[in-house]
Parts: structure tokens; C-alpha cells; sequence
């Protein structure tokens, strides 16, 4: 599939969506995400960057506060558990190199969490590039100062759950709880400061490929299964007891196969978050005027990210990931071995939609081989 990847997207797009909604094998998952976000094609196309800007040393305003963050991120997990240990080196590196491809950004601490999954996937300079397409083509202008984008997509939350789940959302309403209160960190951070581990690896799985309707969706499922009944309200009579359920989620709503079939049933598309998109924004204007922060247009998913930047066979290529070094054949033998680079894959590292010498299909949900908490 990744040898072909253009023709994949052109033409088997829906096989594609079907293979990430169904779980991209932990073998793969990191090489699956640079090809769905745009972030191989960014790579080739700045050949070097990365390697220009780590060697900068930035700027000692964000340097100072990158580190402050840096042992919050997933504490526990052996990437990150050592202060200085490498996980915590290369999340540095990311985010101050960040800070010098966007200055008039600079760096948020929800970039962290984003940051720190893709490491755990991906080495330093794709977890690099993925996130830029993040930041630029997913979730734009959510760390901008002013965090106006995410204020927006929080009306439009609202808006879309007065149709997904009325009692909820009237039950919001009614204790003037703004979307801004409850959903920064879920919209910030993906979910990954929110859901157990599995439920983060599948979710991100869709989000990459699909965009942030997958966001909005399991949002929404959240807020329909803690506050969507008259019965469930009972226990959150007032603003206070709202906010408290609101952080302490039912483990039962954030299970990964349950919650991962409520977002796949959720009729949520594109283009209703589109029109809310509109609708929002014009309000906006009317009360605030234009964002004093100007970010690009928002990309709904690999599709629509291939569409609008049209790669080259070349940006496509696959690199080999272990260098071989050649050795003098011995005097005599005919056989001579061929210098040159050779990729290493592993029994387990079926590629997606084939299947191993016995037959068997690879199986697709996470659940299985994830150990990375």
C-alpha cells in the first residue's frame, strides 16, 4: 500500500478509511501516520530543515518553558519516565524546533501531549513533520494565541450537539456551562490526555485519516452518554456537579470498541461541520470581528491534504530504515554481495491488506500488541 500510496488515496480512499476505522497494526502505525497527514511529503519537500533548526539553539523564552513541561508528558511511560533520557531530549527538540519554523507562534503546552504520542511511533524529525500538519492542516490556529480557533469549534460543538442530543444540550444551556470550559483540553490535545491508551491509538488512527469531524464526533458521544439522559442529569443538578462528571468520564463511554462503534454511527459530516463552521463564524465577526490571529484553511483529512498539495512520486518513495554495510567477498567467491541499503521488516510487519505465509489475516485492532503504557 505505501509503495502506491497516490494511486491508494486516488482511487481505494475507501479502503483506506476502512483499514484506519478498523485499527492501523502497531507495526505500522507510525509509518501509516506520516503517509495520512501529509508529513512524508512535507519531509522530502524541506530535505534538511529539520536537521537546520535543531541545531539552533532557539529562543531562551521557549526554551525555558518547554522544559518546565517536559516530565509532565506521559510520566509513567518509559520513553519519558528518565528526566534528560532520550524521549524527553527528543520532545524537546520537537517543540523548540517548532518554536523556530513558527515564531509568531511560538510553542502551547497542548502541543506537548501531541508531540509526545508521535515520538513514541516515529522518530524525532517525522514526529517533527506530523506535527506540523497538525498544527496547519487539522487543527488550525489552535495554538495561536487567543485560542480563538478552539473558541470557535467550541460553538460549533454546541451547535451540533443541540441536534446529536438535545437534553444535553439544553441541560448546558441551562447552567451557562461555555463549550470552552470542558472541551479546550479534549480539542487541544486529540483526546490524549482524556482517553485510555487503546482508545487514543484508534481514535488518532481515524482523526489522521478522516480529520477533525472524528474530533467532533467523539466529543459529542462523550457529552450524549454523560448528560444525555433525564435520568443521568439527576446526578449533576448544577453547574459544579456538571463540570466534576465532565472530568471524571465513565471508563464504560471511553472503551475502546464501544466508543470507537458510537463514533462510527454518529451521523456527523464534513459538511455539517462545515456549514456550523460558517454559521459560527459570521457570528463571530458580528461580536468579536475578524481573528486578530490568521490561520490557513482547515483540511479534512489525508484526502483532502493530498488534493490540495499533489505529491511527487519522489516525495512518496519509501526509505530504506537500516543501512547494511557490504563486505569484501572472500577470495574466489563468485557471489558478490550488492552494496547498498536494505529496509528491515519483521515477520509480524505484514503490510496492511495482505496476509502472512499461514494465511491469516493480520489482525488490525490495537488492542493486542499495544504495550507503550
Amino acid at each position: 500500500m505505501f509503495n502506491h500510496w497516490d494511486k491508494w488515496m486516488a482511487k481505494r480512499h475507501k479502503k483506506v478509511k476502512e483499514r484506519c476505522q478498523k485499527g492501523i497494526p502497531p507495526s505500522l502505525r507510525g509509518r501509516a501516520w506520516l503517509y495520512l497527514s501529509g508529513g512524508k511529503v512535507k519531509r522530502e519537500q524541506n530535505c534538511g530543515k529539520f536537521q537546520d533548526l535543531d541545531r539552533h539553539p532557539g529562543d531562551p523564552k521557549w526554551q525555558d518553558i518547554i522544559e518546565r513541561d517536559l516530565h509532565r508528558q506521559f510520566p509513567f511511560h518509559e520513553m519519558f519516565v528518565a528526566r534528560g533520557g532520550h524521549g524527553q531530549q527528543d520532545l524537546y527538540r520537537v517543540l523548540k524546533a517548532y518554536t523556530l519554523y513558527r515564531p509568531e507562534e511560538g510553542y502551547c503546552q497542548a502541543q506537548a501531549p501531541i508531540a509526545a504520542v508521535l515520538l513514541m511511533h516515529m522518530p524525532a524529525e517525522d514526529a517533527f513533520w506530523v506535527l506540523i500538519q497538525i498544527c496547519e492542516k487539522y487543527l488550525p490556529g489552535y495554538y495561536s494565541p487567543g485560542l480563538e480557533a478552539v473558541q470557535l469549534d467550541g460553538e460549533i460543538l454546541f451547535a451540533l450537539l443541540r441536534r446529536v442530543s438535545p437534553i444535553a444540550y439544553r441541560h448546558l444551556k441551562k447552567h451557562k456551562l461555555e463549550p470552552i470550559l470542558y472541551m479546550t483540553e479534549w480539542f487541544m490535545c486529540a483526546f490524549s490526555r482524556t482517553l485510555p491508551w487503546c482508545s487514543v491509538l484508534r481514535i488518532w488512527d481515524m482523526f489522521l485519516c478522516e480529520g477533525v469531524k472524528v474530533i467532533f464526533r467523539v466529543a459529542l458521544v462523550l457529552l450524549r452518554c454523560m448528560l444525555g439522559s433525564q435520568e443521568k442529569l439527576k446526578a449533576c443538578p448544577g453547574q459544579y456537579e456538571t463540570m466534576e462528571r465532565l472530568r471524571a468520564i465513565d471508563p464504560q463511554y471511553m472503551h475502546e470498541y464501544f466508543l470507537v462503534q458510537q463514533v462510527l454511527e454518529l451521523q456527523v459530516s464534513e459538511r455539517d461541520v462545515e456549514k456550523e463552521h460558517s454559521a459560527q463564524l459570521r457570528r463571530w465577526k458580528e461580536a468579536h470581528g475578524d481573528f486578530n490571529s490568521k490561520s490557513p484553511p482547515r483540511m479534512h483529512g489525508a484526502r483532502a491534504i493530498m488534493a490540495a498539495e499533489p505529491p511527487s512520486r519522489q516525495d512518496l518513495r519509501q526509505n530504506p530504515t537500516i543501512i547494511v554495510a557490504s563486505s569484501p567477498p572472500p577470495p574466489g567467491d563468485e557471489k558478490v554481495p550488492v552494496p547498498g541499503l536494505v529496509e528491515h521488516c519483521s515477520e509480524s510487519q505484514t503490510p496492511l491488506g495482505q496476509t502472512d505465509p499461514k494465511g491469516s489475516s493480520q489482525s488490525l485492532s490495537s488492542t493486542e500488541h499495544d504495550t507503550y503504557l
